[in-house]
């Protein structure tokens, strides 16, 4: 599975951001999806994950409320779609992919079989 991340950028506080990963070379029916941030001298954080095939999320406390992660089956794209922006948001953001073999939910970082690279989310005070 290939996955390509896009639409960061720079926003003021308050605003919002809709991120893009669009996944190919595979079927997404067992997987789940996820994304994830990392702030310069910091650990890459979980963010939200969804099933690919029922729509299940979950969200990490910190954006719960103001980040939402949805996918379109058809464009085979997961989309994180960020509001209420603040400048602690500042960070780079990666989507990910797990194939769906695990059985914890949502699956730990080093369960995720595929990376995109990154894009860059910068949120001006």
């Amino acid at each position: 599975v290939q996955l390509q991340a896009f639409g960061g950028g720079l926003v003021q506080a308050g605003g919002s951001l809709r991120l893009s990963c669009a996944a190919s070379g595979r079927t997404l029916s067992t997987y789940t999806m996820g994304w994830f941030r990392q702030a310069p001298g910091k650990e890459r954080e979980f963010l939200a994950a969804i099933r690919w095939s029922g729509g299940s999320t979950y969200y990490a406390d910190s954006v719960k409320g103001r980040f939402t992660i949805s996918r379109d089956k058809s464009k085979n794209t997961v989309y994180l779609q960020m509001n209420s922006l603040k400048p602690e948001d500042t960070a780079d953001y990666y989507c990910a992919a797990e194939r769906g073999w695990g059985s914890r939910w949502p699956p730990r970082e080093e369960e995720y079989d595929y990376w995109g690279q990154g894009t860059q989310v910068t949120v001006s005070s």
